[in-house]
């Protein structure tokens, strides 16, 4: 099949200067702007200029600038969030004050003075449950103190003990042979103590 030649009055399908758009993708509109895009060469190789003109566009497309609005958004919505959140928080936890009655100034001044009494008893009550507290406190501080200290000496002693036992029981005589008399001494102890029990 061949196609039909272009009409000279610009209203076929191949576009001519675009005064009506083409059916398809190959639209007059596209091809104008394409040539205005390129420089008025008609289809020529680009001019440097019309080069450095189409590259420095700004098209308002910038990637990165996107993002770091996205994130000031989000973060002005969460600030807002928390501030909104404190807010109802510190009404909920300040309850509204204690109306005072003032239409007998004595009703008020009477009130503050029974506050007053009450705090005077309540102190020396407190007072002295602290004392007797820490008087506790210490007397089991030092009890702690006398426990510890009594096993520490009956592990010295025995530590000792063991020691001196121990230096009899390795004694040698010149010729290297053990010394018996400690370890038969040693021996009757045990024997003595485990028929005593």
């Amino acid at each position: 099949m061949k196609r039909p030649p272009p009409r000279e009055d610009g209203a076929g399908s191949g576009g001519g200067d675009g005064a009506k758009k083409g059916k398809g993708r190959w639209g007059g509109g596209g091809r104008r702007r394409n040539e205005q895009r390129l420089g008025s060469g008609g289809g020529g190789a680009l001019s440097l200029a019309a080069f450095a003109n189409a590259k420095s566009r700004n098209t308002g497309y910038n990637p990165a600038l996107i993002k770091k609005q996205k994130e000031f958004f989000k973060n002005a919505k969460l600030i807002s969030k928390y501030k909104r959140s404190k807010k109802q928080q510190n009404q909920s936890s300040n309850p509204p004050p204690f109306p005072i009655p003032k239409e007998g100034g004595d009703d008020a001044n009477n009130a503050s003075k029974l506050h007053s009494k009450k705090k005077k008893r309540v102190a020396p009550s407190l007072n002295e449950e602290y004392e007797k507290k820490r008087a506790e406190d210490e007397k089991a501080k030092k009890e702690r103190e006398a426990i510890i200290q009594a096993k520490r000496e009956e592990r010295e002693r025995s530590e000792a003990r063991r020691r001196d036992l121990r230096e009899k029981m390795f004694k040698k005589t010149k010729s290297g042979q053990p010394v018996m008399k400690y370890r038969i001494q040693h021996l009757l102890e045990t024997a003595l103590e485990s028929s005593n029990k």
